[in-house]
């Protein structure tokens, strides 16, 4: 240990001012993979394109933020971490511009995918950043500090959507990044820090593997096309997804081949050696799962089942947001203090457990009130999981080794949201289906109960002015919508149950994580390695 050159982090206004820009940037990156949903109606509307069609300003973003996470390690250590996030600041910035002025759906598409790019880096370098900025004592409340981001864009996304959507029209969607672009620009020049790395000018900058970017970008890219488009496409029934399958797996294994038997691997898959970190990472996955599938569900339901506002729905997901907020510096100084992180996950699944099963007990007759338990428990239990899960991740890596593990642990979230929404989506039109069956086998003409809804049906539209001779066929036609609105509403309260079974299966993977604090000498001995 070295006494003449201790080592020093920021500190006072210097600090905060890191810790403001880096979740700032966190958060603006995830709210924009969710803001778009409650607008697709719109920019379909405006940009003559179908709803289908228009889903691939979701999918572009997507697949674009899960090619560039797991490089953002490499890159940064290619181009110098401060200069390359500054440069993803500014993509994303100008590429956001250039959505709101796209005038076909193409070109709003290729700047979707452009700003995935800028803004799926943006993620993890400023989670590096963000824990560079703090003593590895204090970490904890770093993750916890980052953990609110993680939660706070996917939920913001859908509030500010509907409010936009509701009030003003889709580009703003865009425009909104702007001023936090040039903000965060401003204060990158200013106030982070060149690590020393970056301020060797003899140091050995890292080959680029084209070949190995490439395999990512096709597995990865494949992969996660295949997860966002096969349900609308009829799974392997359709040529497209069966021939994406295929170089999805190909390219997956081809890159991880290559990294982990190459000299200098771009993204060091070595690290998944490190039992805390695939065990947290596993978590990881199943957290990504919960949190973005329900963020999905929950707008979907309470707009198309229950017949809420853009708005309305948004604001339903605010009591999640609040239990979070609350919880996470909570649980980042108990952390800090030494409690194992155990006790947060075992915590972290209980809540969300109760948040998949309260859910699926909606009826078509609740109001948002009822919603507001069942999103505290979601808030609670994302908070309990993320931040314990972030700190673990990287517990026992070297500086060397948390660029990519980091990269790796966003990245499996990134995909667990992505495979939770593919599988609703196919688990809702399955259970639509199981559903809507059992119900018209159960109508039976002879039931009174049914013969007196019909003529209630009947009352109905003949008050309307309704032709008398066509009554007949109108109730059955009334009969058929509700017989559809309860169908689908089973079917998505079934998709919170298959939450909480997935949470269930994954139980195991939890009693892998070091619970040990870790000591004062190791936690000194890393602070030197890192400066």
């Amino acid at each position: 240990m070295s006494s003449e050159s201790p080592t020093k982090f920021p500190t006072g206004f210097a600090r905060a001012i890191i810790v403001i820009t880096t979740i700032s940037a966190a958060i603006m990156e995830l709210i924009d993979t969710s803001i778009v949903n409650v607008a697709l109606t719109d920019i379909s509307g405006n940009l003559g394109a179908t709803i289908e069609d228009t889903s691939w300003v979701v999918t572009a973003y997507a697949i674009a933020n899960v090619i560039i996470i797991p490089l953002t390690g490499f890159f940064a250590r290619l181009f110098g971490r401060k200069k390359y996030y500054i440069a993803s600041i500014f993509i994303f910035t100008i590429s956001s511009y250039m959505c709101g002025q796209a005038g076909s759906l193409l070109s709003l598409v290729i700047w979707r995918f452009i700003q995935g790019i800028g803004g799926g880096a943006l993620l993890s370098t400023s989670q590096g950043i963000l824990f560079d900025a703090f003593e590895p004592a204090k970490r904890p409340i770093a993750a916890a500090m980052f953990g609110m981001g993680i939660v706070l864009g996917p939920t913001i996304g859908p509030i500010l959507g509907g409010l936009i959507v509701d009030n003003y029209s889709w580009p703003l969607i865009f425009y909104i990044n702007i001023p936090f672009g040039i903000v965060a620009t401003i204060l990158t020049l200013r106030y982070i820090r060149r690590t020393e790395d970056e301020k060797n000018p003899n140091r050995q900058k890292p080959v680029i593997d084209f070949m190995g970017i490439s395999f990512l970008a096709v597995g990865v890219g494949s992969l996660e096309y295949v997860l966002e488009r096969g349900e609308a496409d009829d799974w392997f029934q359709d040529k497209t997804i069966i021939l994406l399958t295929i170089l999805a797996a190909v390219g997956i294994f081809s890159f991880i081949y290559r990294e982990l038997v190459a000299e200098k691997p771009m993204v060091n898959l070595h690290v998944m050696k490190r039992r805390n970190l695939w065990a947290s990472n596993v978590l990881t996955f199943a957290t990504g799962f919960g949190m973005f599938g329900s963020v999905f569900i929950f707008p979907v339901l309470v707009q198309r089942i229950l017949g809420y506002s853009p708005t309305d729905a948004g604001i339903g997901l605010v009591p999640s947001a609040i239990a979070a907020i609350f919880c996470m510096p909570i649980i980042g100084r108990r952390l800090g203090a030494g409690t194992p992180p155990l006790v947060f996950v075992v915590i972290g699944f209980i809540f969300f457990i109760l948040h998949g099963y309260t859910s699926s007990l909606v009826t078509p007759d609740v109001g948002l009130p009822f919603f507001f338990w069942t999103q505290v428990f979601r808030g609670i239990g994302t908070a309990c999981l993320t931040v314990p899960l972030i700190n673990q991740a990287v517990v026992g890596l070297t500086p060397q080794e948390m660029p990519s593990g980091i990269a790796l642990t966003n990245m499996l979230r990134q995909l667990g949201g992505a495979f939770g929404i593919a599988v609703m989506n196919t688990f809702v039109t399955q259970r639509y289906a199981v559903h809507r069956t059992d119900l018209v086998s159960n109508l039976q003409v002879s039931d009174p109960n049914l013969l007196l809804r019909l003529s209630q049906y009947q009352a109905g539209a003949l008050n309307a002015g309704i032709n008398p001779t066509q009554t007949t066929n109108f109730s059955y036609k009334l009969l058929d919508l509700a017989v559809t609105k309860q169908s689908y509403l089973m079917a998505y309260a079934d998709t919170f149950l298959l939450i909480t079974l997935f949470f269930v299966c994954v139980i195991p993977f939890m009693f892998l994580l070091k619970t040990q604090k870790v000591s004062k000498a190791t936690i000194q001995k890393i602070a030197e390695e890192s400066h």
